[in-house]
């Protein structure tokens, strides 16, 4: 029983977790948007490396799979 109370939780846990994700990638895209118009490089570079990382922890949490 407590191994399916643990397996639940860390399911709970892998969702609220991707959710977050999901919205920093919204987030993310938004100021990259804004940084496209702006034609400001540092910030673009910036934006794309963290969409990258998020792409990569979506990846490992089989968001996409």
């Amino acid at each position: 029983m407590k191994q399916v109370v643990k397996m639940v939780r860390k399911s709970d846990i892998e969702k609220q977790y991707t959710r977050m994700l999901e919205l920093e990638l919204d987030y993310e895209l938004a100021t990259l948007y804004d940084a496209m118009q702006q034609r400001d490089d540092k910030e673009i570079t910036r934006s794309k490396t963290r969409l990258a990382e998020i792409q990569k922890e979506l990846e490992v949490l089989h968001v996409y799979a």
